[in-house]
């Protein structure tokens, strides 16, 4: 019987389909290799007998024009479906017959795409996992092969933000000078770490200023990133800005476009304007593709918000529900800012080991090791 072959650090297999084609696959355990070559074996057996209809004849590129039609449609994150399936899964997979895709092709996938950062391949890989979970569910294919994506930090330490209450106030006296919408925007952003398309959704039907809460329940043309809806609160310090941008805007939505309606993912205030504003309030440049460009982003304002919070002493489980995170292992990240976070458990085993009184005495000389029999 054909066993599974080594290559390097995976396992080949071999076999004839149906129709006496020569098929390979490859995996990374030989246990799975040898039981995924026994079960095709048994397959082409069973379908010349006539006792398995051949498996269906689809390819990637059938997939992608389901997934596209059928679910990217409606999905919140549809266009970002479609744009991954454009520009990289279809152009690496599409002629790909969906019983063949498997390690090996996806390893190539990895490989081809080592110039584009680890979170990005991994976002890729994870839209075609719940694709070939579709093709499976669908009937498409027998199993879904196993796809090892990079590890990615979620993580990180080093995040961006503005880290001093000094450069939240310059940041938000520059904001001042382009006008009273980008302040205000900027800085309910600060002060409540809402995300852009909440901001932009953002209508007063939603702002309680006699209760001092939010109502967060859309983004910009549909429901919150999580699809629920959540409260968060009118600080002391965002508060007279509100109220006072209250009477100077009468129009629905809090943050109104030129044309009176809600703010675009496009709209110039959360790219082109944020970089004029980190510009006069003297904040970090650096140089992308032949520009200047402040190390902030819209998003870094969130991060702003939740580590502030932290350092000031608030309660992670609050901010979690403030943020709308599905669980707290998001909000984990800023747990490091936490001032003292350790200081209640300095005491918890107890006091120090007892120690005997002894003179420290200089060394002179050579050190002599120790006598066996008596040291």
């Amino acid at each position: 019987m054909a066993k599974p072959v080594r290559q390097r650090n995976k396992w080949r297999i071999r076999w004839l389909d149906e129709n006496d084609v020569r098929q390979s696959a490859v995996y990374d355990d030989y246990k799975e290799a040898q039981k995924e070559l026994s079960r095709r074996l048994v397959e082409v057996d069973e379908v010349r007998r006539g006792v398995r209809l051949a498996p269906v004849s689809k390819t990637f590129s059938d997939l992608c024009d389901y997934w596209v039609e059928k679910r990217a449609a409606v999905k919140r994150s549809g266009d970002h479906d479609k744009s991954i399936i454009k520009c990289h899964l279809r152009p690496a997979f599409g002629p790909v017959q969906l019983r063949r895709l498997g390690v090996e092709q996806v390893d190539g996938f990895v490989v081809a795409h080592q110039h584009l950062d680890k979170k990005t391949v991994h976002n890729h890989l994870t839209l075609l996992i719940s694709m070939l979970n579709l093709a499976h569910e669908l009937g498409w294919i027998e199993r879904v092969p196993k796809i090892k994506k990079p590890k990615v930090r979620i993580f990180d330490a080093d995040f961006r933000y503005l880290r001093t209450d000094d450069e939240v106030k310059r940041f938000l006296a520059a904001a001042r000078d382009e006008g009273d919408v980008v302040f205000t925007l900027y800085a309910t952003a600060i002060y409540t770490g809402m995300r852009a398309g909440e901001l932009g959704g953002l209508t007063w039907d939603d702002v309680d200023l006699e209760s001092r809460l939010i109502t967060v329940q859309r983004s910009f043309d549909g429901p919150t990133k999580s699809g629920d809806v959540r409260y968060v609160p009118i600080l002391d310090a965002l508060l007279p800005v509100l109220r006072a941008w209250r009477l100077r805007n009468p129009l629905r939505f809090v943050f109104p476009s030129q044309t009176g309606t809600g703010l675009a993912p496009s709209a110039r205030i959360f790219q082109e304007v944020l970089q004029r504003v980190l510009a006069k309030g003297g904040f970090e440049q650096v140089q992308r593709r032949g520009k200047k460009r402040a190390c902030i982003v819209f998003h870094d304002l969130r991060h702003t918000f939740a580590s502030h919070w932290v350092t000031k002493g608030g309660d992670l489980f609050k901010l979690q529900k403030i943020l709308g995170h599905g669980t707290v292992a998001m909000t984990q990240r800023y747990a490091h800012l936490q001032p003292a976070v350790y200081r209640e458990d300095y005491a918890r085993l107890g006091g120090g080991a007892q120690t005997a009184d002894a003179e420290v005495l200089p060394l002179r000389g050579r050190t002599r090791a120790p006598n066996r029999k008596t040291g």
